[in-house]
C-alpha cells in the first residue's frame, strides 16, 4: 500500500508544477488553452492508444457494460434529485456528473496493479475507455446544460473529436488491424502528453481555487454520493452479478477512485465553475487517500478471500 501512495504521489507531481507555473506566470498562462489542446487535440492519441495495448475479445466486453449499467443506474436518480437540492443550474449540472467521472485511468489502472496484480490491467483498461464514454456523452452533455439549452448540448457531443476517435480505435482493434511500431509510438506520445497535461491543467486551475467559497451543501452533497453512495450502490448491485469476485473487486475498486481530472476540461469548456469544480476533485483526492486503507480491507475481506 505504501509503494501505491508514494506511485500515485509521483504522478501528482505535474499536478504542483501546473500550480507553480501558474502562480508564477500567472495569466501568461491560458487555462482556456490548455483545455481546448486537451480535449480537441490530446485526449483522442490517450483513446486510441489505450485500445492499441490489448486485442479486445467477447468477454471482456462483460465488465464495461456492468461499469456502464451501474452509471446509469445512480445517475437517473441523481438528475432528478438534484433538482431538488440545488437552484443553481450550474450547481445541478456538477452534482448530477462529477461524481461519477472518476480517475479510473492515472489512479485505477496503477492502484489496480498494486491491490489486484496486473491480472487486473485489462479489465482496468476497459472500465477506462468505459469511463471516456460517460465523460464525453454523459459529461459534455451534464455539464453543457448549465450554461446552454438541450439543442446546444447535444450539439457539443458531436463536437467533440474523441467519440469518433473511440469508434474508429475500437473497428481497428476488433478487426486486427496491423499497426507498425512507429505509429504505435506515435499515440503513445500523443497519450503521456495527454495525460501529463490534464495533471499540469489541474495545478493550473488549483493555484485560483478558494476552498471556503465552495457552497457547502454541494460539497457534502458530492462527497457523500462519491464515498458513501456510489459504492454501496455498487456492492449492491455486484453482489446481484454472477461476475467472479476478483472482477466484481476491480469494478468496486473503480467506482470509488476520486473525481477526475476531466471534470475540469468540461467545466471549463463550458463555463461550468470551473473553480468549484477543481475544489471538488482537489478534496476527493485528498479524502481519497485515508479511505485506500479501508478499500484496501474491503476488498481483501470480500473480494479476495
Amino acid at each position: 500500500m505504501i509503494e501505491t501512495l508514494i506511485s500515485i504521489l509521483f504522478v501528482y507531481l505535474f499536478i504542483v508544477l501546473g500550480y507553480a507555473s501558474k502562480r508564477i506566470f500567472q495569466e501568461d498562462i491560458n487555462t482556456k488553452t490548455l483545455t481546448l489542446m486537451s480535449v480537441y487535440f490530446l485526449q483522442p492519441f490517450v483513446t486510441v492508444w489505450g485500445f492499441s495495448t490489448t486485442k479486445l475479445h467477447s468477454e471482456h466486453f462483460t465488465v464495461p457494460l456492468v461499469y456502464l449499467g451501474i452509471i446509469l443506474a445512480l445517475l437517473l436518480p441523481t438528475v432528478f434529485i438534484s433538482k431538488f437540492l440545488f437552484s443553481d443550474p450550474k450547481d445541478r449540472a456538477i452534482f448530477s456528473i462529477a461524481g461519477f467521472v472518476g480517475n479510473t485511468g492515472n489512479i485505477g489502472i496503477p492502484l489496480g496493479i498494486a491491490l489486484f496484480g496486473e491480472a487486473s490491467v485489462i479489465y482496468t483498461t476497459l472500465i477506462n475507455i468505459a469511463n471516456v464514454f460517460v465523460v464525453y456523452i454523459l459529461g459534455v452533455y451534464l455539464y453543457s446544460r448549465g450554461s446552454f439549452s438541450i439543442k446546444d448540448s447535444l450539439f457539443n457531443i458531436v463536437k467533440i473529436p474523441i467519440i469518433p476517435a473511440s469508434i474508429i480505435a475500437i473497428l481497428l482493434n476488433i478487426y486486427d488491424v496491423p499497426l507498425g511500431i512507429q505509429i504505435k509510438e506515435f499515440f503513445k506520445m500523443g497519450a503521456y502528453a495527454g495525460i501529463v497535461l490534464q495533471l499540469f491543467l489541474l495545478g493550473t486551475f488549483l493555484q485560483g481555487i478558494r476552498i471556503k467559497e465552495l457552497h457547502p451543501k454541494l460539497f457534502v452533497g458530492a462527497m457523500s454520493q462519491k464515498f458513501i453512495i456510489i459504492p454501496i450502490v455498487t456492492a449492491l448491485i455486484l453482489s446481484a452479478t454472477p461476475l467472479p469476485a476478483f472482477v466484481q473487486g476491480v469494478l468496486f475498486m473503480e467506482m470509488m477512485v476520486p473525481m477526475a481530472v476531466a471534470n475540469i476540461n468540461l467545466a471549463s469548456l463550458y463555463d461550468c465553475k470551473p473553480k468549484v469544480v477543481t475544489s471538488l476533485i482537489f478534496l476527493s483526492t485528498l479524502i481519497f487517500i485515508p479511505m485506500l486503507f479501508l478499500l484496501s480491507s474491503i476488498i481483501n475481506v470480500f473480494y479476495l478471500c
